[in-house]
């Protein structure tokens, strides 16, 4: 008699190899990024971060959890970062233990913009984001869930220097080991909340128009494109999920379109989509 798993792997493309960007995967199991808490309180991975993800080498690409790309990006305690050389030594142990089992592994950078609160950010300042908008949304800090605060509006003359952030984030990647990296432009965090204009309410360089919304997560696309090539980045949208306390675009199907067509001339390795909401009933 065949058995019958062997039989469903043989004839499933699920099962089968692909290419994405550089690689040439096991198979079409990729997993997606799921935020655990598990490196140290100053966001170094640990050891049972290399476990967890050597438990899941056999998928044919694993998106890491959020990492963020600096102190200020973060929103959830014990999350890792890789913006110093403790966090890359710390990363390097994971990576290598996903390899040792023939898996491939990308980060997935993370600045969570408003999405945070003061106990998480150097010096007890506030958060940062586009526009001085309170989102609806919680954050997980040592003591528990906190309840976000109004953010501080970003300066014109600040965001190059979270582009040169990303920038810097996806060398450590490289210096790490990972085989490529995403960026995080969904679920309400900053890059999102610059391409909504429901969160969006600037009236310089990088608000207004879709074209100047969409300016922040060109610029990070372009600054790691040029560090990691274009073939070894992914990116995740989310055009549709009210997660975090986003109020959706007035038009998701026009920006979004434009924001993809603007990708496309990258040569990205994906677009990683979410499909409506993460949390919550269904």
């Amino acid at each position: 008699m065949t058995n019958r798993t062997e039989n469903t792997k043989e004839h499933s493309d699920l099962f089968q190899p692909v290419f994405v960007g550089p690689y040439r995967l096991a198979n079409r199991i990729v997993m997606a990024p799921l935020t655990r808490s598990r490196a140290s309180e100053d966001g170094v991975p640990t050891s049972l971060m290399a476990e967890y993800y050597a438990q899941r080498a056999s998928a044919g690409l694993i998106i890491a959890e959020g990492t963020n790309i600096s102190p200020q990006g973060r929103g959830y305690a014990f999350t890792p970062g890789i913006y110093n050389d403790a966090q890359v030594v710390g990363w390097r142990q994971v990576i290598e233990a996903v390899h040792a089992r023939g898996g491939r592994i990308f980060p997935q950078l993370w600045h969570v913009g408003r999405v945070s609160h003061p106990a998480l950010q150097p010096g007890g300042t506030l958060p940062v984001a586009p526009s001085a908008i309170r989102p609806d949304a919680k954050s997980f800090t040592k003591t528990g869930f906190q309840a976000c605060v109004t953010p501080r509006a970003l300066a014109t003359t600040e965001i190059p220097e979270i582009v040169e952030q990303y920038r810097h984030a996806a060398r450590n990647a490289l210096s790490a080991g990972f085989d490529g990296v995403e960026i995080h432009a969904a679920n309400g965090y900053l890059i999102e909340q610059f391409l909504r204009d429901s969160t969006n309410k600037r009236t310089d360089a990088y608000g207004g128009s879709r074209e100047n919304r969409a300016r922040l997560l060109l610029d990070v696309t372009e600054a790691v494109a040029g560090v990691c090539g274009g073939e070894r980045v992914g990116i995740r949208l989310s055009p549709v999920s009210p997660v975090n306390g986003a109020d959706l675009d007035s038009d998701p199907a026009a920006s979004y379109a434009y924001v993809v067509e603007r990708l496309n001339t990258f040569g990205l390795a994906y677009i990683h989509i979410i499909e409506g909401a993460t949390q919550g009933p269904r």
